[in-house]
């Protein structure tokens, strides 16, 4: 049996390998497309090790939300046209009010190699 760092680096290493897959099902999503593109962005950066300073339960907690709109045999399967992506979107909503404050950590974060690649550049 896996230990729970043995499981979170499971779930880190699938989201990364199917980033596209779950990519091409946010749009479905469109109210939390750009959020929970974001989760995804910090998911990977933190996968590549680009980005450490996240709790180890906010990292989880955003994995197993994008992990769970990748599954299509969910709550509500997505394949029921108009409704299948409700629970998808309640799962994302949720999630994204737990992790808030992680999220806007990571876009500091992002902002200021931005910042540092733009000033790198124009020297």
């Amino acid at each position: 049996m896996a230990s729970s760092d043995q499981q979170h680096d499971i779930d880190i290493a699938k989201v990364t390998q199917r980033a596209d897959e779950i990519e091409s099902k946010l749009p479905r999503l469109k109210q939390w497309m750009g959020q929970a593109k974001l989760i995804l962005e910090m998911v990977k950066d933190y996968g590549s090790g680009r980005y450490r300073e996240v709790p180890y339960w906010a990292l989880s907690a955003g994995a197993l939300a994008l992990l769970y709109v990748l599954n299509p045999a969910d709550v509500i399967p997505d394949v029921i046209i108009g409704v299948g992506y409700i629970d998808d979107a309640t799962v994302i909503a949720f999630c994204l009010k737990l992790i808030e404050r992680e999220l806007e950590s990571y876009k500091s974060w992002k902002a200021g190699l931005r910042n540092a690649n733009d000033s790198s550049a124009s020297i």
